[in-house]
């Protein structure tokens, strides 16, 4: 197989519909032949959270197990990450919306076959996690000072846990908007300790009492070394799955999740999940993707 030179790629703001707000996410196509090595390369290249790389296949092995797509960060391939699925989606739908099936895009990625569903003409698309795994819960008393809040700040009803849709985040609910922008998370200290419970992040989640929609809204922040995520959508997914299991948002309804907002990168996410006896499945997050660059990679 000839190794390509010349890559074409798109670069989007995903959990949203405005340009230059929500989490951008860059787009790489036709990556068969490319190594691992040179991904990741090109994900440090651009610089952004997450770059995708999309393998075409022949039509019959796409239709039967899904356009396959590869996510990066800047140092590391993730098996599975909300935004890049959601977003890659859409730039497929954009590019090659043959692809679809009953307007349904399927990806697969590391960790399986993810569905993105749309409805009628758009880029708002909603994709199907894996059904949650609940991990450990953890004391509130040793996650605070990790936050740099106080065990107060925690809504003491709601334990944090561990909880994974594909990778797994440790949710932590705040009682409000107060506490959340306070946060400040001790990376060198977190790190460590999350990771010996089977976890790599904290997703904080708070109450928005000034939406007029009662338990449905809600805001959320995911620090990370480094910086901030816009929207973290495979944390979304774990999130809506601990809140329906705990009683906390209802079954089968749509939550609208904001995320993003300190950090001058407004988000909105849809959530939705159903509790079927004592297990958590449909777990769906949703939003919109809008283009904002296209443009060419000259590797030779």
């Amino acid at each position: 197989m000839a190794i390509p030179t010349e890559l074409d790629y798109y670069i989007v703001d995903v959990f949203t519909d405005t340009p230059l707000e929500g989490n951008p996410l860059a787009v790489v196509f036709d990556t068969a032949g490319i190594s691992t090595e040179r991904m990741q390369s090109i994900a440090r290249e651009f610089n952004l959270s997450e770059t995708t790389f999309i393998e075409r296949r022949d039509p019959a092995t796409e239709e039967a197990e899904g356009v396959r797509v590869r996510i990066f960060t800047t140092v590391e391939e993730l098996n599975f990450a909300g935004h890049p699925t959601l977003g890659t989606a859409g730039v497929l739908r954009l590019a090659a919306p043959t692809v679809a099936i009953d307007n349904t895009i399927r990806l697969r990625l590391n960790v399986g076959a993810v569905p993105v569903h749309y409805r009628g003409e758009g880029l708002n698309g909603e994709m199907t996690q894996p059904d949650p795994d609940f991990g450990v819960e953890l004391d509130p008393a040793e996650v605070a000072p990790l936050l740099g809040l106080e065990a107060g700040d925690l809504d003491a009803a709601l334990a944090p846990q561990i909880v994974s849709t594909g990778t797994a985040f440790a949710i932590v609910v705040l009682r409000s908007l107060e506490a959340l922008g306070r946060l400040k998370v001790n990376r060198d200290k977190a790190s460590p300790w999350l990771r010996s419970r089977g976890a790599r992040w904290f997703y904080l989640l708070a109450p928005d009492p000034n939406q007029d929609q009662g338990p449905t809204q809600w805001r959320a922040r995911m620090q990370f070394t480094g910086g901030e995520d816009p929207a973290t959508g495979s944390a979304a997914g774990c999130a809506i799955s601990y809140l329906v299991a705990r009683g906390a948002a209802p079954s089968g309804q749509s939550i609208h999740l904001r995320q993003g907002v300190e950090i001058g990168r407004p988000s909105d996410l849809h959530l939705a999940a159903t509790l079927l006896g004592a297990k958590v499945t449909d777990v769906r997050v949703g939003g919109s993707t809008v283009p904002v660059a296209k443009g060419r990679l000259f590797l030779s």
